[in-house]
């Protein structure tokens, strides 16, 4: 009897020496955005958990349709399939952590953990400036270069091009985050309700003018070629459709219609989400933290059902897969 409880007394204290240089050695950060949300948090826990479950019902029913159906496997679909897996990939950086503290007394996590997100939720934003640029080219090519349009987007050109799409924001995001971690910090209170690199910058007592230049150059680098080769390419299809028949003006309006929308929500949103972080302590607590997290909640809500609802291809595919299981549960 005797020699199990001193078993157990030298189990507590390893463990307790372990526990000790374990958290000697993790910075961790807390965030203070959920006060404000404490009264009523079991209802944001309620109405984020049906909007992320629509997020992935919604985005997943369209991935799968496209991945099923050997007739959609053309770059235009295919283009399509990577923009909703990559919002799935964003929105998965964000709501389960989200969720997780709307139902914790306390909202802390380790710096690791929190630049990890940061650096997840870039890598979707410039993802997905880079995937609705290779989407406005495969558009351009489509309706202002129909006879080339075989032989300029082939499938070799696809997977390069989501190569890239993914590549150059994950590297470029990548060594901005290990930079921001080489910071000292001498504050660790962030008033979000997810992290953001800039914030965790902010929180440094240093110098910090090596990081900002870098968010500089990342921005121009990857956010701004993507949204001017977009804003081109759009501006070439116009030309193309003044010139010719109101069909083809009807066709290309009802190809392009659901990517333009995108495009702008996406733009829009990210403004918001850079203004917000940007000029937090400028505008009321509550505005900056729904300014944050647009660009995670109505771009991932909207891709699916546009593209589901307004290309007919695809429209027609969710009917059936619908009228197939109302089939099976009437029988």
């Amino acid at each position: 009897m005797c020699k199990c409880i001193w078993i157990h007394h030298i189990r507590y204290y390893f463990m307790k020496l372990l526990l000790m240089d374990f958290f000697t050695n993790v910075t961790f950060l807390f965030l203070e955005g959920h006060v404000e949300l404490e009264k009523y948090r079991y209802l944001y826990f309620a109405v984020t958990l049906i909007v992320y479950l629509m997020i992935i019902c919604c985005n997943s029913v369209v991935i799968f349709i496209i991945y099923s159906n050997k007739q959609l496997h053309e770059p235009m679909y295919i283009f399509i399939a990577a923009l909703l897996f990559n919002t799935l990939l964003g929105t998965a950086a964000l709501y389960p952590k989200l969720l997780i503290d709307f139902l914790s007394e306390m909202q802390v996590t380790s710096l690791q953990a929190c630049l990890f997100q940061a650096f997840l939720i870039y890598a979707y934003g410039s993802s997905e400036f880079t995937l609705l640029s290779a989407m406005a080219y495969d558009r351009y090519v489509s309706i202002c270069k129909p006879f080339q349009y075989a032989t300029l987007i082939k499938m070799s050109t696809v997977r390069k091009i989501l190569f890239f799409s993914w590549f150059v924001p994950l590297s470029g995001n990548g060594i901005g985050v290990l930079l921001t971690y080489q910071l000292q910090l001498c504050k660790y209170k962030m008033n979000r309700i997810y992290c953001n690199n800039y914030s965790v910058v902010k929180l440094s007592c240093g110098n910090i003018s090596v990081n900002s230049l870098y968010g500089f150059f990342v921005l121009f680098v990857v956010v701004f070629p993507p949204l001017i080769f977009i804003i081109f390419s759009y501006v070439r299809i116009l030309t193309v459709c003044l010139k010719n028949s109101k069909d083809f003006r009807r066709k290309a309006l009802q190809t392009c219609s659901p990517h333009l929308i995108i495009f702008i929500s996406f733009t829009v949103t990210t403004c918001f989400e850079v203004i917000g972080s940007r000029f937090e302590s400028n505008v009321p607590h509550l505005f900056a933290m729904i300014m944050s997290v647009e660009n995670l909640v109505i771009p991932p809500i909207i891709n699916p059902i546009m593209y589901g609802l307004k290309l007919q291809e695809i429209l027609i595919r969710i009917k059936r897969m619908i009228g197939r299981r109302g089939t099976h549960i009437s029988f």
